[in-house]
């Protein structure tokens, strides 16, 4: 930027009496995120893709330290108050719990019906439910899943699925218990898991968890595949922009937000 020119008296009263905006950082949308409290995963992948223009706000609801169906479905009394604290003076368009497993322990409507009390102007979201909206937009229907759940959190999301119309072909956790284990799998070794999980008759794989890092490499696992690959934070930044109005196209994440 030019170095303003000399300027007279005049000149610097004008400045100095009249304030000038512009649209700011968020002038195309305002999203909010609630993730659970030791995740460290979502908030970093987010902020690196969100598209210029688009703000990304997150909060954190309370829980115990250990992922399980019972310390996950605790979370329900904290959202309405996590939604609440994210951007309270400007609002949102859309807020999302960030959790795959969390959202099939407290339900997908309570969820979305808890946000809605503390962020009342949003459209409301879950991780879940952008994974199975994600799944219907790629058009398959017969997928394999992998996660790094504990078997009960993995057989729940699996029965999630099923619910909404998909064949779970085959789930294979990794049998993590705390998010500090989860958000250090390698991206490398996710590679190698989901061409280890995948099957010939299956239409698409399903990484799940906003914990693990698959976004990194959901690209180079489709185009070695030859199939759709959806994982939990493609498909939630997918969904999230969609319900702001943001249409954009975004490479290297996999042909949901490619093509969709």
């Amino acid at each position: 930027m030019d170095k303003p020119r000399d300027m007279t008296g005049a000149d610097r009263r004008a400045i100095l009496d009249t304030v000038r905006f512009d649209e700011g950082c968020n002038a195309r949308a305002r999203i909010g995120f609630i993730l659970i409290p030791n995740e460290q995963t979502v908030e970093h992948e987010i902020m690196r893709h969100v598209p210029a223009g688009v703000g990304a706000y997150f909060s954190r609801a309370e829980m115990p330290r250990e992922i399980s169906s019972e310390s996950l479905s605790q979370v329900r009394h904290s959202l309405a108050g996590a939604a609440g604290r994210l951007l309270p003076d400007d609002g949102l368009d859309v807020v999302s719990f960030a959790c795959t497993s969390g959202t099939v322990a407290v339900g997908e409507q309570v969820a979305c019906a808890e946000m809605a009390k503390g962020a009342p102007g949003a459209r409301t979201t879950t991780l879940a439910g952008a994974v199975r909206r994600g799944l219907a937009a790629v058009g398959v229907r017969r997928i394999v899943l992998g996660s790094p759940y504990l078997p009960e959190l993995n057989d729940n999301v699996a029965r999630f699925l099923q619910a909404a119309g998909f064949d779970v072909l085959e789930t294979h956790g990794l049998g993590l218990s705390y998010d500090t284990e989860m958000c250090r799998v390698a991206p490398d070794y996710l590679y190698e898991f989901a061409h280890a999980i995948d099957r010939p008759d299956a239409e698409a794989v399903l990484i799940s968890c906003g914990a693990l890092r698959t976004l990194e490499v959901v690209e180079a696992i489709e185009r070695s595949l030859g199939k759709p690959v959806v994982c939990s934070n493609q498909a939630m930044l997918w969904e999230c922009l969609r319900l702001a109005g943001v249409n954009d196209r975004l490479d290297g994440m996999g042909r949901l937000l490619r093509e969709h």
